[in-house]
């Protein structure tokens, strides 16, 4: 199977030899997302903003492209559409109008006339500021509970500088993404917050792939400095870190260019996330622990000895 080899069995690469140039790189990225998100805030869509949600049902198979069309003429600002069951049920989502009531009420009265009377209107809600505030809390505890999950697991399974390491990474991936979403004012709303929550387990899955591969050869060799040591485990596990992002870049390709608008910012965002994640397990995740005094069981158990001795 070797036309299937994507890269040699172990290249040399030394990726510790970059370690410095990588942490500025990853700094300024983080300081001009928090610097994003202070000025200008993020983009929140509807699920966190308020606004109005209308689920019709159309005689015939809805074309959402002349409805978007018909209804972004309007002048309402954001509206968003989507396939909600059946090819003739549409969910309409419109941002929070001025003016109170009155504004919402003739916001749908508008959204009634451009569609006209041939459409079933099933349900016309009004999601407040309230409760928008509240899926922010939630969402911002959904991502605080995941990462303190992960820290726990990692801690857990390898050693507390592993799950430092870790947890400064997904920080990283977090952040980062975020801040892309502030930069460019995307929309960030309930999907958006699925897709961070699904970068954070891609990139810890990826990291853990390294550290297990560090770890194992912590103990096979003893005398290894650890430098070399991580340069040796990230490049034996280079070509399934590539080959596992690659895949799953096309694959989110594919539905960023023909999955439509609805999904375009949630596949976008994976792409930019699996991106950043692998960076960061390569040239983030590993470097730290470069500074966290990795110990080998040898090294251990001649601490003990000399203790011993001592005493």
């Amino acid at each position: 199977m070797r036309f299937m080899r994507f890269l040699a069995a172990t290249p040399h690469i030394p990726f510790m030899r970059y370690k410095g140039l990588c942490f500025v790189l990853s700094a300024l990225l983080m300081v001009g997302s928090l610097g994003s998100l202070v000025t200008q805030g993020l983009n929140f869509g509807i699920d966190f903003r308020g606004g109005i949600l209308m689920e019709v049902r159309t005689p015939q198979p809805a074309d959402l492209s002349s409805m978007r069309s018909t209804l972004g003429q309007l002048g309402l600002g954001e509206v968003s559409l989507q396939e909600f069951g059946a090819n003739t049920d549409v969910l309409i989502r419109i941002q929070q109008q001025d003016g109170g009531e009155e504004g919402q009420q003739a916001a749908i009265e508008a959204v009634r006339g451009a569609l006209g009377e041939t459409v079933d209107y099933r349900r016309v809600e009004f999601v407040g500021p309230k409760v928008g505030a509240e899926l922010i809390q939630d969402g911002i505890m959904a991502v605080l509970i995941a990462l303190g999950a992960i820290l726990i697991y990692i801690w857990f399974r390898f050693e507390w500088q592993f799950g430092i390491g870790g947890v400064l990474t997904l920080v990283h991936d977090v952040l980062i993404t975020i801040g892309l979403f502030s930069v460019l004012q995307l929309e960030f709303n309930l999907s958006t917050v699925a897709a961070i929550l699904t970068i954070a387990g891609y990139s810890i899955n990826d990291t853990v792939v390294v550290y297990d591969r560090i770890r194992e050869n912590l103990r096979k060799y003893k005398k290894l400095d650890i430098a070399g040591l991580c340069d040796l485990s990230l490049n034996e596990t280079l070509s399934r870190t590539l080959l596992t992002s690659v895949t799953t870049i096309l694959a989110l390709v594919a539905l960023f260019a023909f999955g439509g608008p609805v999904v375009r910012d949630f596949s976008g965002a994976l792409i930019f996330g699996i991106l950043i994640g692998t960076y960061s397990s390569i040239f983030i995740a590993t470097p730290v622990l470069t500074y966290m005094n990795l110990r080998r069981e040898g090294d251990k158990a001649e601490d003990g000895g000399k203790a011993t001795t001592a005493g």
